[in-house]
């Protein structure tokens, strides 16, 4: 965010009608992803789930993470027993992968498929099976022609095999597909002049297609706006890639059919859509397996990959599968997604950003929090809709040191629980001290937007940071110890009358207009301060 205006009285008039507005549009500590309401008959928002995650959660944690977070939808990269057993209970929809290293195996015997599918699918989608919608679709590899190309030529008799095992067992339900790369589509702007990689046409994609056309199967595709960003060298406009608005002038106008497009995303579907049309195929839904954006990255290589534009590309994908269904080309016809991916892969080598493109970091704490309202169910969100603002543990220790500062003095924040003999003192280092004030000031603003920021020293996490006897602000127990003057010896120094709107803020009992009013006024003292930590 950028520095706030130190102005007049009448700047800080419009300043608080802007974070009015905001306050009534945002919801930072929660996000949409079941964006079909976890349904079965509008599109969705789903996640992928890779594992290369330092200390995964076990099975049984994963699935309980993942009802907190009421996701709905999920892609696995192989089909895991452990975890399918616990997901059976949780009515999870999940897509099951076929990893690129067992597709000569199923393209080569169709006994071995119709064993895969007895082992791997028939006990959570079977008849007999407690959970028979778990399982709504396989992916048969990831990204062959560019991963693995040598594997090509079983790919599609893979995908065969194993429909056939599914009909066999009276499956015929669940799709089969693969994920391709978006690559596989040549010269996709403007849209209406795609078309299909020739080399890979007559060998691949058209039988493919027309597999998939006679089995009701999807296409499966990955597409990432951000790549097609960076290799743009600067011709897309960074706001096109994240959905954000830019003059009519500027929009990408397809010459061909003088269609508008006001986003990356549409523009990369309607090029699939001509390209499959281009080979005379109709009938075959597009399944986006793949999408999102890096948190961080290479400062140089990698100047998008950015929390900022992470929130908001997929803050914003999630607006739009919701609230503008369809393409530019395809108005009435929007593809469901899912979001790469649940957790920063820590563990997975390449480029930086290739370990940040998660929702959560491995603990199931937020990277980020998204900001969506009014569009079903909430992620980011513990159980107890609690929320706190921890020391970012990417953030220099110079910058959580001076935030701290701010914290604790301009900030009005009272840091007696950190002196010397008191609660919170230990650990004696700057990052946990500078927790509990970031804390402190972060409940004592309601939560409200920005107010964990501290130029980006600070983060949010549905993780009580509460240990031994120090208890932050946010924990269940601090009533416990305002109340009976307990270890902390803590109470945010502020009014009666503030003191009980930031109750009512926390709990939800203030309502409407009064609402508004009493919050507006708790952000009158922080804008007069004479820091830009705020924002």
């Amino acid at each position: 965010m950028g520095r706030r205006s130190r102005g007049g009285r009448g700047s800080l008039l419009l300043l608080l009608l802007l974070l009015l507005s905001l306050h009534c549009s945002l919801l930072p500590w929660s996000v949409v992803l079941a964006a079909g309401g976890g349904g079965s008959g509008g599109p969705f928002v789903g996640v992928t789930i890779g594992t290369a995650v330092t200390n995964l959660l076990s099975p049984s944690d994963l699935a309980e993470f993942l009802r907190a977070q009421r996701i709905t939808h999920v892609r696995l990269y192989d089909a895991d027993p452990r975890l399918l057993s616990a997901l059976a209970p949780s009515g999870a929809r999940a897509i099951v992968g076929v990893p690129n290293d067992e597709l000569l195996a199923l393209g080569s015997s169709p006994a071995t498929a119709s064993a895969w599918v007895s082992r791997r699918v028939l006990p959570f989608a079977g008849a007999n099976s407690s959970s028979p919608g778990l399982i709504i679709a396989i992916a048969v590899g990831d990204e062959v022609p560019t991963a693995l190309p040598s594997a090509l030529p079983v790919l599609l008799p893979a995908i065969q095999s194993l429909a056939a095992a599914l009909a066999a067992a009276n499956l015929s339900s669940i799709p089969v597909s693969t994920p391709l790369p978006f690559s596989v589509v040549v010269d996709p702007f403007p849209p209406s002049q795609a078309f299909f990689n020739q080399s890979l046409t007559k060998s691949f994609l058209l039988p493919l297609l027309s597999h998939l056309a006679n089995s009701s199967a999807p296409l499966m595709l990955n597409l990432y706006p951000y790549y097609s960003l960076m290799q743009s060298n600067g011709v897309i406009p960074l706001e096109n890639a994240l959905f954000k608005p830019l003059p009519p002038s500027l929009e990408m106008v397809d010459p061909n059919t003088l269609l508008h497009y006001t986003n990356v995303f549409d523009a990369m579907l309607d090029a699939v859509h001509v390209a499959v049309k281009n080979l005379n195929v109709s009938g075959v839904p597009v399944l986006v397996t793949e999408t999102g954006w890096p948190s961080y990255g290479d400062r140089k290589a990698e100047p998008y990959a950015t929390r900022d534009n992470a929130d908001a590309y997929n803050s914003n994908l999630i607006k739009h599968i919701t609230d503008k269904p369809g393409t530019p080309m395809r108005p009435g016809t929007q593809a469901s997604v899912y979001i790469y991916e649940l957790f920063n892969e820590d563990l997975r080598p390449g480029p930086v950003s290739e370990a940040n493109w998660g929702l959560f970091h491995g603990n199931g704490t937020p990277v980020y929090l998204l900001h969506v309202s009014g569009t079903g169910g909430f992620l980011a969100n513990d159980t107890t809709d609690r929320t706190f603002c921890i020391a970012s543990d990417d953030a220099d220790v110079k910058a959580v040191q001076a935030a701290m500062d701010w914290a604790c003095g301009p900030g009005r924040t009272d840091c007696t629980a950190i002196q010397p003999g008191q609660g919170c003192y230990e650990p004696n280092d700057v990052r946990s001290h500078a927790s509990y004030a970031f804390d402190s000031y972060y409940q004592s603003q309601g939560k409200a937007a920005g107010s964990c920021y501290f130029q980006g020293a600070g983060m949010v996490t549905t993780t009580d940071p509460s240990h031994d006897s120090c208890i932050f602000p946010g924990s269940k127990l601090w009533s416990n110890v305002t109340k009976s003057g307990g270890t902390n010896t803590t109470t945010a120094q502020t009014s009666d009358a503030e003191g009980s709107a930031i109750w009512r803020l926390r709990t939800g009992r203030e309502t409407g207009f009064l609402l508004v009013l009493r919050w507006l006024s708790l952000m009158v003292v922080v804008m007069t301060t004479n820091s830009n930590f705020w924002t």
